[in-house]
């Protein structure tokens, strides 16, 4: 097995779930990495809904996607992960990512928050279809600090086992509190 980044192994489990045609959703666009992944598995055929509250992160994100091939499918949305549910409905989303904290190259001080986080993630879990999944690599310390990621775990604790599987993997032997990744598969 290599050895993946945190989000590389979101990636490796997202590829099993996502199939061409899928609807899916990138919650934090970022710099668009997420976002070009999932494109590519749903294909022309799917749709992706990229979500950021800086339109410095859908720039970044647009100019990606033109240096890799047009995406038509791909939809760039400057609103609030918090607010999904306006644009997908219940069931119909395979795969969700969360790539908690700021922006790589950013303002460190426009950051994700466990007030707009938890909802996100709620609300995203009613938009999976069955089988469905939902990444998060949440990030502690830092400029993030500890509050995002131990609400977003106390949060995680709650989810009804019956109607969620929530995996938890950690890059326990790295230095620098690396990130966790969390999958989540809608039962």
């Amino acid at each position: 097995m290599n050895n993946m980044n945190i989000t590389e192994w979101c990636h490796h489990f997202a590829a099993l779930q996502v199939q061409p045609g899928d609807l899916c959703i990138d919650a934090t666009a970022g710099n668009g990495h997420d976002t070009l992944f999932l494109a590519g598995l749903t294909k022309e055929s799917g749709q992706i809904l990229s979500f950021d509250i800086q339109e410095q992160a859908l720039f970044a994100t647009q100019k990606l996607l033109d240096s890799c091939g047009p995406f038509p499918h791909v939809r760039l949305i400057l609103d609030s992960h918090e607010h999904l549910s306006r644009y997908a409905a219940p069931g119909s989303v395979s795969c969700i990512t969360f790539n908690l904290g700021y922006l790589p190259g950013g303002d460190h001080r426009i950051a994700t928050h466990a007030s707009t986080t938890i909802p996100a993630v709620a609300s995203g879990l009613t938009l999976l279809k069955k089988g469905g999944l939902m990444t998060l690599c949440v990030y502690r310390g830092g400029d993030s600090g500890f509050e995002e990621y131990n609400s977003v775990f106390s949060y995680l604790k709650t989810l009804d086992p019956k109607k969620y599987l929530v995996i938890v993997s950690s890059y326990y032997n790295r230095p620098n509190l690396p990130p966790d990744a969390v999958l989540i598969i809608r039962l």
